[in-house]
């Protein structure tokens, strides 16, 4: 078989499989959402997801019944970003994202939401197959079908707000600051920016606290930020992620390209450049960690404030 027939065949295998997800979704969201499994995690579909990936907690204290949803941005092949601390340490993007993103749900788990996650190692959120590779990275596709899969795992467990969580860089070691994106071509535009201000407000403020002096870069609409990389001269995947000018993670569907959108108001925080060494010295820092996941819970709490 060729390699375009097996795209093709694999292509409509998975949405066959996703359609099925799709509509086991309220019963997924129903039993989540009542805490079965306790207080351990619970995998959303082991036959989509990577081990680890999509797990669902329940809460530790209380219960809001409502549900967040944490995306630790790259992650296993994907390190998103690197940096490098003022000792000279490298920063890795996947894992600064991910720690945070463990912090964040520890917090709002004791809040009484029940929460899930994208990923809690370093590895992918889709289970890939061969043609998600290239090498020793993500092919196209692969990158694009790994942050879609972020999409599916936030509509099947049901959640009220979707949360990214990702660092900026940079070419010029001396730019920082924090900045939030959201989608302002969703139904639900107006709660999307809500979120992100939220975002942008309570984390920068949780890190200025320290006296960390972090630009404020403020809030902006993902239009034109992309998803893929790759030269739109060759045409194909990367031609269609230039022409359909938002974020995957927060986007709408467009026909051809992405077909699986979020369902929920949703926001990136990009707290820091770990490309500055001052700024990539936080991220890399327990501390900064935790000051940032807390900005994140406070955030989302008044977010979901009065929900239900």
């Amino acid at each position: 078989m060729s390699s375009r027939g097996g795209r093709r065949r694999r292509a409509r295998l998975r949405r066959v499989r996703l359609a099925a997800l799709l509509s086991a979704a309220a019963a997924l969201i129903a039993f989540g959402t009542a805490g079965g499994g306790g207080a351990g995690p619970r995998a959303l579909d082991a036959s989509l997801f990577a081990g680890g990936a999509c797990e669902a907690f329940a809460p530790t204290a209380g219960d809001r019944h409502l549900t967040v949803f944490l995306d630790a941005g790259h992650g296993g092949r994907d390190p998103g970003a690197v940096g490098v601390t003022e000792s000279g340490a490298t920063v890795l993007e996947a894992d600064e994202t991910l720690r945070v993103e463990l912090d964040a749900l520890a917090l709002l788990r004791a809040d009484g939401f029940r929460v899930v996650v994208s990923r809690t190692r370093n590895s992918s959120v889709l289970r890939l197959a061969a043609d998600d590779v290239s090498g020793s990275e993500l092919s196209l596709t692969g990158a694009h079908d790994d942050v879609a899969a972020r999409d599916v795992c936030a509509n099947l467990a049901g959640a009220s707000a979707l949360v990214g969580i990702y660092f900026d860089a940079s070419s010029s070691p001396q730019l920082g600051g924090s900045l939030s994106a959201y989608d302002d071509a969703r139904p639900f535009s107006a709660a999307n920016l809500r979120l992100a201000s939220l975002l942008q407000r309570d984390v920068l403020a949780a890190m200025n606290a320290h006296g960390w002096q972090i630009p404020n870069d403020g809030v902006d609409a993902d239009s034109g930020l992309g998803s893929v990389s790759g030269d739109p001269a060759s045409g194909g995947l990367a031609a269609r992620a230039q022409a359909y000018g938002h974020l995957i993670l927060l986007g709408p569907a467009q026909a051809g390209y992405f077909t699986t959108p979020s369902e929920m108001p949703g926001a990136i925080i990009e707290p820091l450049y770990i490309t500055d060494p001052f700024e990539g010295t936080i991220a890399a820092s327990r501390s900064g960690q935790s000051t940032i996941a807390r900005g994140i819970a406070r955030a989302v709490e008044q977010f979901l404030a009065g929900s239900r």
